[in-house]
């Protein structure tokens, strides 16, 4: 079954988009990957998989990324504003 899922960034797209520069785009088992594009929206992530699983796998990779740069980010602008 072939699958496909986009999910959208409209905040601070210049940063997110250098912080995917260095992950992989497909992975090694080659059941998923996903493209990163600039659009008029955000930056939109388009995600393709050959099943659920590694659909879930994609979603769950990027996701967990984007948790962490948004808790660094309220971190650094917690302590800008305690300045």
């Amino acid at each position: 079954m072939k699958l496909s899922a986009e999910i959208t960034v409209k905040d601070d797209i210049h940063n997110i988009s250098k912080l995917f520069e260095a992950e992989e785009k497909a992975f090694a088992n080659e059941r998923a990957g996903y493209e990163l594009i600039k659009g008029k929206e955000g930056l939109v992530f388009r995600i393709s998989a050959k099943d659920c699983t590694a659909l879930k796998a994609v979603i769950g990779s990027i996701t967990k990324l984007l948790t962490v740069y948004e808790k660094a980010r309220s971190v650094v602008e917690q302590e800008e504003s305690e300045r």
